[in-house]
């Protein structure tokens, strides 16, 4: 099992700016002065040394993750599985596109944590919903999941109505807590603490396991549902978690805005034995530094606090993450 992050922001997309992309100049300038880079692999190793935030970017994409489960099928449709439809799902449709074309059927099972805007987005610019052949299965726990998307292709907000679409698409109802199981994959939804309801998904193959919990606020006081959650996550081999606010940011001014923070996240899976923490749904006003930032904290406040190792790392636009 693989994850592959299409989009890591949450709230809505965001993009380098001028300002912040001259600032990774003058930092990596700056770094080379007296170093003598005289020729392209001597500039092309020091790049590599640099700093993530600097030589890179945690991108700015939507919440999407793909999840890699099964080998391609010889001689038939090749399936796929995406967690959320965020303007990450636009780059994933493309390199589908290109790896296949439009002439081999494919079939995308969607597992949609909720319906705010951030979280469907995208779905207007998958390229395969337009291809005729394709099937397209969106799985949630909600009541509007058909709703949701048929109305942001209304005419008045997308030129290219629902019912014009080229794939079948099919919206299936799931049961929190009820397994549902897809060639070998069981996937088994959990209901999260969120404005309009979220769901958290485990998927597990193949002997492991992979939990995505994003848009979720946890009560630090409520231990039932603190408990909850510890099982949800048991053992898993990686955690896609909702760290968007910093502790006191999210128990103070921005208590029940639905979202979480990279210390609860820390505790949860310690508690939980899981083995990869992969924090997630990065604040948008947050630039790479601040974000490269966040993750060296968590790491030292993993590394104090823990009796087990835990690795963690800050989810990126492009990232693959190997279970």
């Amino acid at each position: 099992m693989k994850a592959l992050i299409w989009g890591a922001r949450g709230s809505l997309p965001v993009a380098l700016t001028h300002k912040q992309i001259r600032a990774k100049l003058v930092a990596a300038l700056e770094g080379a002065i007296g170093l003598n880079l005289d020729s392209s692999d001597k500039v092309a190793s020091y790049v590599d040394q640099l700093g993530f935030d600097v030589r890179g970017t945690f991108g700015g994409h939507s919440s999407c993750v793909e999840v890699q489960v099964w080998a391609p099928s010889a001689g038939g449709s090749d399936e796929h599985v995406i967690l959320d439809m965020g303007s990450g799902v636009r780059p994933l449709g493309g390199a589908k596109l290109a790896r296949y074309g439009p002439g081999k059927p494919q079939t995308y099972h969607v597992f949609m944590s909720h319906l705010h805007w951030d979280h469907i987005m995208g779905f207007p610019f998958f390229t395969p919903a337009y291809i005729p052949g394709n099937r397209i299965i969106i799985h949630g726990c909600h009541e509007q999941l058909e709703t949701a998307f048929r109305r942001q292709q209304e005419s008045i907000s997308f030129p290219v109505g629902f019912d014009q679409l080229g794939a079948a698409i099919e919206f299936r109802r799931m049961e929190p807590g009820v397994p549902l199981e897809i060639n070998g994959l069981r996937v088994t939804a959990k209901l999260q603490l969120h404005a309009g309801d979220s769901y958290g998904y485990r998927l597990e193959h193949g002997g492991r396991t992979l939990v995505y919990t994003t848009d979720s606020e946890h009560k630090l006081e409520d231990t039932q549902a603190r408990q909850g959650f510890v099982d949800f996550f048991r053992d898993a081999d990686l955690v896609i978690f909702d760290a968007m606010y910093s502790l006191a940011d999210s128990i103070s001014v921005k208590a029940d805005w639905g979202h979480s923070s990279n210390v609860v996240g820390v505790e949860l899976c310690q508690l939980a034995n899981a083995r990869t923490l992969c924090l997630f749904h990065h604040e948008p006003i947050y630039d790479d530094a601040q974000i490269a930032r966040v993750l060296a904290e968590t790491r030292r406040y993993a590394e104090i606090t823990g009796e087990a190792p835990l690795r963690v790392v800050s989810a990126y636009d492009g990232m693959e993450i190997e279970l």
